[in-house]
């Protein structure tokens, strides 16, 4: 098998155990062969249309959900075997994940489908402007074994609903789920899906073979979802109700036995609750798995024995507090800490306060998954914002992977791009920008053709600095019809009553003149009282002048 990668590389993305794996001669050469007729045809097929009709699209989707109604039993049977995960555990953790995702795509596929209108400014301001949703093409689906039927059909939901073909690579670790997925998925869902070369990869597993795939992908510019993990730091605040948050914490880390990609790696406490912190995690394993984990059939178990001995290797020169699985007082450069734990174990660091904490997550890779049990929620917030990870949840585990209306993803080394809900639809189109004009209106145009002077170079300039306009043609039409009939109408009744028109300003300029000329006779008549004031101001003021005078005479005559 000759090509680029190493043959130990190759079969651990491709494995020729599993059915559904396919070649792909642009980007992986040393897969399994396909025949170039089937190929062609496939190709054919996706390039006639039909996998972007909304109708086939809603069929094929349809077919996904008769898929899991009607096998659950089977299913659940299949990871019992693989993992064996309890019967209950199952459908809460895959099953209802992947059909609510079913009925909120069927429900909203014709608005994600449709074009949006989007914003124009004053040079496209008459015509249709708007972004297109396409599919890229044919999408490449390689899944993981820890939650095999989630982790393969939640990206396939959005491949079909955005009108893509899809390429399903099951992990071949998970081998009695992998085996069933092949054998439902060309029942219940149109076969050529499953046979095309792809034009994006939407992978889910370690971030070491995610190096690979994405330096392969890079050779011919394919993009590429990466769902990977890391190890997702759990802080416990000291005020904080202790007993609830290790509830919560011991069921996320111990469902399916550890191995989730966003499962608590290990928590982050101050030295004077770590040991109330120890005594609840004890308690909380003693009530849901009972005494001896191995009899309880809530307990999974590793996927295989190479896993299991890397899980135990991690181990060495540690002494479990509780059981084989609560470690304390861990060097934070030890082996233990550098590396994704995926498995039941859990260490516990301890740190200062809650500074120490978010320096401690800041000086390594960015999470997958960030977790804050603190029950001042300002503090939290001030750790989120400090903080960098592909999501956080305060005061519990893992739930916001339950919330489609949330994108789902990693950041840095834990991954790229995201999904769920509407997010996958987006992750796998194309968003096309669309703009149709009219051959009409040619005198807008005429500033930005040459020869080019500074009047027209400033009228290109306002145009297109003007805000931009968010309205739709059809809004931009009916304005402007109202407003011509309105203009129009104005002008009708002006010139239906010109005469009573010109009566009624001349007699309202008549009344005017009227009413000036009295307001100027009253000023008049008012300053005619003024002076008369003032004129009788100067006679009091020669009376008591005469009045002096007299008065020293008779003084002069007395002496």
């Amino acid at each position: 098998m000759a090509g680029h990668w190493p043959v130990t590389a190759v079969v651990s993305v491709f494995s020729q155990q599993t059915a559904c794996c396919v070649q792909f001669p642009r980007l992986f050469a040393a897969a399994v062969c396909m025949e170039r007729q089937a190929v062609q045809r496939a190709r054919e097929a996706f390039l006639s249309g039909r996998a972007r009709a909304v109708e086939f699209r809603l069929q094929q989707l349809h077919g996904l959900k008769r898929m899991i109604t009607e096998n659950e039993t089977e299913i659940s049977t299949a990871l019992k075997q693989d993992i064996n995960r309890s019967q209950y555990d199952t459908p809460l953790l895959e099953l209802i994940g992947i059909e609510n995702e079913i009925k909120l795509a069927i429900g909203k596929l014709a608005e994600w489908a449709a074009p949006r209108s989007v914003e124009r400014n004053l040079l496209t301001i008459s015509d249709e402007v708007y972004m297109q949703p396409e599919p890229l093409g044919v999408v490449l689906i390689i899944g993981a074994w820890n939650y095999p039927w989630a982790l393969t059909l939640l990206p396939l939901v959005g491949a079909i609903a955005a009108g893509n073909a899809a390429v399903v690579k099951p992990s071949e670790l998970s081998e009695c789920s992998s085996l069933l997925l092949r054998a439902l998925l060309p029942r219940y869902l149109d076969k050529e899906l499953l046979r095309l070369r792809f034009d994006h990869v939407f992978y889910t597993g370690s971030g070491s073979v995610g190096k690979i795939v994405m330096a392969a992908a890079a050779r011919h510019l394919t993009p590429v979802t990466l769902e990977l993990g890391g190890k997702s730091p759990c802080y416990i605040d000291k005020n904080c109700d202790i007993r609830v948050a290790c509830r919560r914490i011991t069921w996320g880390k111990f469902v399916n036995c550890g191995q989730t990609c966003i499962a608590p790696d290990f928590i982050l406490c101050e030295p004077c609750i770590q040991g109330r912190v120890v005594e609840c995690l004890r308690l909380t394993l003693l009530e849901f798995y009972g005494a001896d984990p191995k009899c309880s059939p809530d307990y999974g178990r590793i996927i295989n024995t190479h896993h299991f001995n890397r899980v135990m290797g991690l181990m060495e020169g540690y002494t479990p507090v509780i059981g084989g699985q609560m470690l304390k007082d861990v060097p934070p450069h030890s082996r233990l800490m550098q590396e994704e734990i995926f498995g039941p174990l859990l260490p516990i660091v301890a740190v200062s306060d809650m500074e120490d904490a978010i320096r401690f997550i800041n000086e390594r890779e960015k999470p997958l998954a960030l977790y804050i049990f603190c029950s001042d929620k300002k503090a939290a917030k001030k750790m989120i914002e400090e903080t960098s990870s592909g999501g956080v949840v305060v005061n519990d585990v893992m739930m916001h992977y339950t919330l489609s209306s949330l994108p789902f993803g990693g950041v840095g080394q834990s991954g790229m791009g995201r999904y769920h809900g509407k997010h996958t639809f987006d992750q796998l189109s194309h968003q096309r920008a669309c703009l149709i004009r009219s051959l009409g209106m040619e005198n807008v145009n005429l500033s930005r053709y040459p020869p080019q002077d500074r009047r027209r170079a400033r009228r290109v300039r306002m145009a297109l600095r003007a805000p931009l306009i968010d309205m739709s043609k059809r809004t931009f039409i009916w304005a402007v019809t109202a407003t011509v009939i309105g203009f129009g109408l104005f002008v009708a009744l002006m010139a239906a009553a010109p005469i009573e028109g010109s009566a009624g300003a001349a007699e309202g300029n008549e009344s005017e003149l009227r009413e000036r000329e009295r307001e100027r006779e009253r000023e008049r008549e008012r300053e005619r009282e003024r002076e008369r004031e003032r004129e009788r101001e100067r006679e009091r003021e020669r009376e008591r002048t005469r009045a002096q005078l007299v008065n020293e005479g008779e003084c002069q005559l007395e002496a």
